[in-house]
């Protein structure tokens, strides 16, 4: 697996109109199901006076977390169709909500389910993605003597760090998960064991 995913950089919004029916995909930031649920709670307040509010949404490093409903629309019709278009785009971290207004014309389950992907597909087509890092956090100790070996090191493995320097130096780096170990024992070998490690985040 790799140690990356990507959600979205902003919300982004598109609109179809389709045999008189208006479709208006929401594409959010949703990095927790709580999260999520406050976005739809938004747009439904935007939109209260639409026939249906059909959203999905996928959080997580594998996308894990998922849901999707149609909210009143023929079973599988709605939900389904935008997850689908979520994973496509292989994104995280975010629900789209499609709001669809009656425009008097029945498309049928198979129209339905074709426009309410396709308006999450055009609303996320205009997203653009933003790369999260899986990382873990590693505590390092070292007195300055061996300082230089250890941010070449970080320079090497961590996507980033933090330091406290004092009579010795406390660095808190962040590092790709599959690196973890093999950091901790590069420290080990380069330093001759006169620094030490402590892994915060265990899984």
């Amino acid at each position: 697996m790799a140690d990356y995913y990507y959600t979205i950089e902003s919300s982004q919004r598109a609109e179809l109109k389709i045999e008189k029916s208006r479709f208006i995909a929401n594409v959010c930031y949703a990095p927790s199901p709580e999260i999520a649920k406050e976005e739809l709670d938004k747009i439904k307040v935007e939109f209260y006076d639409a026939r249906h509010n059909c959203f999905a949404y996928r959080i997580g490093p594998k996308g894990m977390i998922f849901r999707a409903a149609d909210d009143g629309e023929p079973n599988g019709t709605g939900g389904k169709p935008i997850l689908f278009a979520i994973k496509k785009y292989e994104l995280s971290d975010i629900i789209v909500i499609v709001t669809r207004y009656f425009g008097g014309k029945k498309l049928g389950k198979g129209g339905l389910a074709r426009a309410y992907g396709d308006t999450a597909v055009e609303a996320l087509k205009l997203c653009t993605p933003k790369k999260i890092d899986i990382t873990r956090r590693v505590k390092v100790f070292c007195t300055y003597e061996e300082i230089n070996v250890i941010k070449r090191l970080l320079e090497e493995y961590a996507v980033g760090y933090d330091e406290i320097y004092t009579d010795s130096i406390d660095i808190t780096a962040r590092i790709p998960s599959s690196m973890v170990g093999e950091f901790v024992s590069v420290v080990d070998i380069k330093t001759n064991a006169k620094a030490g490690t402590r892994i915060l985040d265990l899984n």
